[in-house]
């Protein structure tokens, strides 16, 4: 996350208080506050943007210009201030709400693919903090479908339809075929087991696919047309680097 571009964003005394303590804390930060607030901020060294008038008109460019949005602000407000700007989950930064008292860290919009997720459990971290995750694989301590190995240089190759398909599967705890031919084997990285729904294979061939509900495959070979129509949209393909073949 170091090249992550962050905004802390505070319009309360309250608010920048808990910005004055968090700042230091993330290099990556930008600090955005109003210009009634900037006499409260602390002297770290972090690069700062002021504001004249209402925040709302600055969301605009806080969505073009950060991958996370972390706002020291109310969840309605947050939810009444974003939504004039949401495009898609593969467009929308990374957007979290922290409450007035620092106890929750609360990620709002593109926790998976957008990274708030997990930038919530960091911050919470940094803050003593709980942090509310909603997305069910999460909840589930289960495979998040669509970003799997995304840290280890990961594509997901499927049709998105496919991605929605095999996500309920996996959080509804159908049985689910993980087969995996190439790359790395550090993909599972929560601290609770593999759930027991999810059945390991080193070969597409040994797989029943009669018995699967729906199959994740990490693997270098080219899937024929025709297999992806058999499967329907049961299927979802992980791509590691070649340096990990």
């Amino acid at each position: 996350m170091n090249n992550t571009r962050v905004a802390l964003v505070a319009i309360t005394k309250h608010g920048t208080a808990i910005a004055n303590h968090l700042a230091p804390q993330i290099p990556e930060c930008e600090v955005v506050v109003s210009a009634k607030q900037a006499e409260f901020l602390g002297d770290f060294v972090n690069p700062r943007h002021i504001y004249q008038g209402a925040l709302s008109a600055q969301i605009a460019e806080l969505f073009s210009r950060y991958d996370q949005l972390v706002f020291l602000v109310s969840l309605g407000a947050v939810v009444r201030l974003i939504a004039p700007h949401l495009k898609s989950k593969d467009e929308d930064p990374g957007v979290l709400v922290i409450d007035d008292a620092a106890a929750f860290v609360i990620p709002v919009l593109s926790g998976h693919v957008g990274g708030a997720n997990a930038y919530a459990e960091k911050i919470a971290t940094l803050l003593g903090a709980t942090a509310v995750l909603t997305t069910a694989s999460d909840v589930g301590k289960t495979i998040p479908v669509d970003i799997l190995g995304r840290e280890l240089g990961w594509l997901v190759e499927a049709p998105k339809i496919n991605i929605t398909r095999v996500s309920a599967d996996v959080v509804n705890e159908q049985l689910i075929a993980f087969v995996q031919e190439t790359g790395s084997r550090a993909w599972w990285t929560r601290p609770t087991p593999l759930p027991s729904n999810i059945h390991l294979f080193e070969r597409f061939e040994d797989v029943d696919t009669g018995r699967y509900k729906s199959i994740l495959w990490v693997t270098q070979r080219e899937v024929a047309p025709e297999l992806w129509q058999q499967l329907e949209e049961r299927l979802v393909v992980y791509r590691p680097p070649l340096e990990q073949v």
